[in-house]
């Protein structure tokens, strides 16, 4: 009963918070004819598309360039279509105060440090531990906003994380382990590396959604987080840090590459996100966009010519009963 009590007193203090510095805005009506929601599938869609032929350039580039130069083309593309439908006007001093905030949540804490974990675990254990944002956008928005579920949207929550984790889990075929799944330093360490990246991307998005009001546009809103991430990225290049420089030469190929990434998975995907936070529930739409890996399966599939395995396929199942069981109780 004590720690109900201190989190309803939290919640209240962030909640007067807010409305004193002006920040909670009145809830959008959707004008779309199905659950708003949905719009983070979407997201998750353009994320898994542009994995697909990111991997590549990636790895020439290395993780933190790689971001970054994302992070720029998107926002030349953002900016660019913010100007010309002029919707700048849309946002106000503290509401880009609030963008700012999330993408260094989000984008820069959150990235970084998940970068941090694939380091010490390898892909396949930071997946699973980063597949936690989820539930963790599902708790805080309940707490925090005041976000409640039925039994029958708990219900396909609970399936669409089980079935992401399982995905990942079991995913790896027998015998093709590599130096990537071995352990580096602790694990307590791994651990927590990964979950404080989980938390981060719950957080980054969760802040945005009080602000997300009627006349916000997604567009612009997304512009100012992505040059917030990149000017937080920037700081690790500006100070000399190796791992954020470009060390690799680079051929127009892969800069084509590069701007089709930042395209479908920052511009499209994060705009989505947004747009479906200012319509829709926090904690569904973090719950609906952890469904890349799943989304991802058949494209490596069609891409490799090699089926995924049946702990995969079972995973992909468990989350499409979920995304259906939520999607129809919104409705």
């Amino acid at each position: 009963m004590g720690i109900l009590a201190l989190l309803g007193q939290l919640r209240s203090m962030v909640r007067d918070s807010l409305h004193r510095w002006r920040l909670i805005l009145p809830p959008a009506v959707s004008p779309f004819p199905f659950p708003p929601e949905s719009l983070a599938v979407l997201a998750a869609a353009c994320w898994a598309l542009a994995a697909l032929f990111s991997a590549p350039v990636a790895r020439k580039m290395g993780a933190f360039a790689f971001t970054r130069w994302r992070m720029v083309f998107a926002t030349v593309m953002l900016g660019g279509w913010a100007t010309v439908a002029g919707t700048w006007g849309s946002l106000n001093l503290a509401l880009v105060s609030v963008l700012v905030l999330s993408g260094f949540i989000g984008i820069f804490i959150g990235d970084t440090v998940l970068f941090a974990c694939m380091n010490r675990l390898g892909p396949r254990r930071s997946g699973i531990l980063f597949a936690t944002h989820s539930m963790m956008s599902a708790v805080l928005a309940a707490l925090f906003l005041g976000e409640r579920m039925g039994a029958v949207a708990m219900l396909g929550c609970a399936l669409v994380l089980s079935g992401v984790m399982c995905a990942i889990a079991f995913g790896k075929r027998a015998g093709s382990e590599s130096s990537l799944e071995a352990t580096r330093g602790r694990l307590a360490v791994g651990v927590s590396l990964g979950l404080i990246a989980a938390l981060g991307q719950a957080l980054g998005t969760l802040v945005v959604k009080p602000v997300m009001g009627p006349d916000v546009d997604p567009v612009a809103a997304s512009a100012v987080r992505m040059a917030a991430g990149f000017g937080f990225h920037a700081v690790l290049l500006l100070v000399g840090w190796k791992p954020a420089r470009l060390t690799a030469v680079m051929e127009p190929r892969d800069w084509q590459l590069l701007a089709g990434s930042a395209f479908l998975s920052m511009a499209m995907g994060m705009t989505l996100i947004l747009a479906a936070l200012k319509y829709g529930s926090a904690g569904l739409v973090g719950m609906l966009s952890s469904v890349s890996p799943i989304l991802l399966l058949p494209l490596l599939w069609w891409k490799t010519k090699v089926p995924p395995t049946l702990g995969a396929m079972a995973g992909a199942l468990l989350t499409v009963a979920g995304v259906v069981l939520i999607l129809a109780r919104l409705s």
